[in-house]
């Protein structure tokens, strides 16, 4: 192998739930070969009212053959809250911490336990079934990274009905259109929250979604507030952009609006659970489209139970006593899966963070794993990146010698960022799982087992269990050995999403009509002699450079190796003899200057790292890049900067709208001779 091999440290391999490649290709292999025994096995741990009736699994991924279909567990019926919180309660955790809840101010700051979970699920439970809320209705949520979220989200399950969740930084426009689409029957949310030093008022977002969703012709029944903001400590009298201060009142409607504390005070503390088909639907979670309709991804119950436990326990490599952190939005398919499910039907303790990693100082997120002496930590390559440009001192004020495991999801990492979680976050000592997965896959597909697989940074390295993974090129054909090409999956695993709610024609052609037989994905990869995979990224970020394929995201990898950059973004754009070249953003570290030296620096590397013909065309600066709130860079955004087009689309779930201004008026003389050329 190559000397860039990073081994499981032996502490951790020799406890490891799955210790050896020799184990892992085992355990792989049957659950391939035998997944009926494989996932049977560890539907044992789990309650199930009824068991499986006639086959416990079977699929048709080819549209050829008929319609796309998934099926695990066949008429078995169950209920996933029970299995979350009775049945650890009954194993004896009544009393464990299930949630530290870590507010934005360091002041803020609570727990609770299995227990008490259970209690407040079953008291809202029963105040959704008060208001009419059934088996099969839906529920919309949008709100804050608080703890009654969570509750919200097992009450749902409890009853049967199906939860929506919308990011809390969508636009009422964004949220009026899922409320439309999934025919919300409640909408809960919370007055605002605190997102670092500024105020996001929530519900007066909702108002005006509430309105617009009527206006498309669905009304929402009711709307529950959490009174989120009058609980907050004194760190937050301070007056509010567009407020007189920030004990604001809420816009109510009454009739429409309901206060959660008031409907909770006279619930009763016991629900008994709704047991339902294991087919039946969990959540939706909408998704971006490429048409520009939002895309309702539904998942089903048992299989995603399995699926989140089973990828829970292994890729962190979670053990009774760990405490764990994914600091990811609950609003996304990383909270639902790591934040909620996953730990909670391991029995684990986690970390709700409800923060911004610069707030009140860059050190918060080193602060936050001191204080409760993390173990497992998941973040993303955005917020390592970004961290990063604030040099080594900020971590090295705070104790890491609790971690063990350092997670990474979102976008393949560069590999200097990894180095620099590895060594410095990590101390050279913690396994890193760099996970590749979808909001589609319910969770991990790709990814290393922290007590066995050798890391190779920006490597997803192999498939999880019941994952089998292949390469394809244009014409379908599948890659043996080393090559590059899409990233597709033969088989399903018990996670993956089952329909597109109200829309199963758009979910065959959408991830099956390219390749009848395969998931496509939607991402490319390529596989290394060592049989280790490398996400590329989307395969609309590929660009055709003179007939070679190239991937923005290995450009980019490229460019944040050069010590004076913090970020870079990379885009394609026309090129009159090449058919596409380079259009590169750069954000420069703090205090360095963007200088025409710098952009010579930075040609020279992308020709050293991948070859001449890869050289940026345009290098322009960035002083910053436009990202959603959640921390993803809107590339599309980026493309209408490089063809100087400004009509952009809808901006509103941008942090920051000002950035794309500030990029048109930076794009460089070298940009107009381009767009001119072509």
């Amino acid at each position: 192998m190559a000397p860039d091999v990073f081994y499981p440290a032996a502490g951790t391999a020799s406890k490891a739930h799955c210790s050896s490649m020799q184990q892992y290709r085992q355990m792989h292999a049957r659950s391939l070969e035998q997944p009926e025994q494989f996932w049977g096995q560890i539907a044992e741990q789990f309650h199930w009212e009824a068991p499986t009736k006639g086959k416990f699994f079977e699929f048709n991924f080819d549209i050829r053959k008929g319609p796309v279909f998934v099926r695990w567990m066949h008429q078995a019926s169950t209920n996933i809250c029970y299995n979350l919180l009775d049945l650890n309660i009954k194993k004896g955790l009544g009393d464990k911490v299930a949630f530290y809840w870590e507010g934005n101010d360091p002041e803020d700051y609570t727990r609770v336990t299995y227990k008490k979970l259970l209690e407040q699920v079953c008291k809202f439970a029963n105040v959704l079934k008060s208001h009419g809320v059934d088996k099969g209705d839906r529920v919309a949520i949008y709100m804050p990274m608080v703890l009654e979220l969570v509750v919200t989200m097992l009450a749902c399950s409890r009853i049967g009905a199906v939860h929506s969740i919308v990011f809390g930084g969508f636009s009422a426009d964004s949220l009026a259109e899922r409320m439309h689409d999934c025919k919300a029957k409640i909408l809960v949310t919370a007055d605002g929250v605190w997102r670092g030093d500024k105020l996001l008022l929530l519900k007066e977002i909702c108002d005006t979604a509430l309105e617009k969703c009527s206006g498309l012709g669905h009304n929402v029944e009711r709307c529950v507030v959490v009174s989120h903001l009058s609980r907050l400590s004194n760190a937050h009298s301070q007056k509010a952009p567009g407020q007189k201060s920030a004990a604001h009142t809420t816009p109510f409607t009454p009739g429409r609006d309901l206060w959660w504390d008031d409907e909770m005070k006279a619930a009763a503390t016991f629900c008994y659970p709704t047991w339902v088909d294991a087919e039946d639907p969990l959540f939706m979670l909408y998704t971006s489209g490429s048409t520009g309709k939002p895309k309702g991804v539904l998942h089903t119950t048992a299989g995603y139970l399995l699926y989140a436990a089973t990828t829970f326990k292994y890729v962190f490599d979670y053990h009774p006593g760990d405490v764990y952190w994914c600091t990811a939005d609950i609003g996304w398919i990383t909270g639902h899966t790591y934040v909620v499910y996953g730990p909670l039907a391991n029995g684990a303790t986690s970390v709700i963070f409800e923060g911004t990693p610069f707030y009140p100082h860059n050190g918060r997120y080193w602060e936050v794993i001191e204080k409760y002496k993390v173990n497992l930590f998941y973040t993303a390559p955005t917020a390592i990146r970004a961290l990063m440009k604030f040099g080594n001192d900020p971590v090295k004020k705070f104790d890491m010698r609790s971690l063990r495991v350092l997670g990474s999801v979102g976008e393949p990492i560069n590999p200097e960022a990894w180095l620099w979680y590895y060594r410095l976050v990590g101390q050279n000592k913690c396994s890193i799982v760099d996970t590749f997965w979808q909001t589609e896959t319910g969770g991990h597909v790709l990814t290393p087992l922290p007590g066995c697989t050798p890391m190779k940074p920006g490597s997803a390295t192999f498939p999880f269990f019941g994952v089998k993974a292949e390469l394809l090129d244009e014409s379908g054909k599948v890659i043996e050995g080393p090559g590059e090409g899409y990233l597709v999956f033969s088989r399903p695993w018990p996670g993956i999403m089952r329909t597109l709610f109200g829309n199963h024609d758009r979910f065959e052609s959408t991830y099956f009509k390219r390749f009848p037989g395969y998931y496509c994905t939607g991402d490319g990869a390529r596989r290394d002699e060592d049989g280790y995979l490398w996400v590329t990224g989307r395969m609309d970020d590929m660009l055709n450079v003179s007939g070679h394929l190239l991937s923005t995201a290995e450009v980019e990898s490229a460019l944040v190796e050069h010590p004076d950059v913090a970020e870079a973004a990379v885009v394609s754009h026309p090129h009159p003899v090449k058919g596409e070249c380079l259009y590169c953003f750069i954000t420069p570290n703090e205090g360095a200057p963007f200088t025409t030296a710098l952009v010579a620096e930075l040609r020279k590397k992308v020709r050293e790292k991948i070859g001449p013909f890869a050289s940026p065309e345009v290098v322009q600066h960035a002083p910053g890049l436009p990202k959603t709130r959640s921390g993803k860079i809107m590339r599309r955004v980026l493309r209408k900067v490089a063809l100087n087009e400004r009509d952009v689309g809808d901006i509103s779930t941008l942090a920051d709208e000002a950035i794309v201004d500030i990029l048109f008026n930076n794009r460089p003389a070298e940009a107009s001779k381009l767009h001119k050329a072509c």
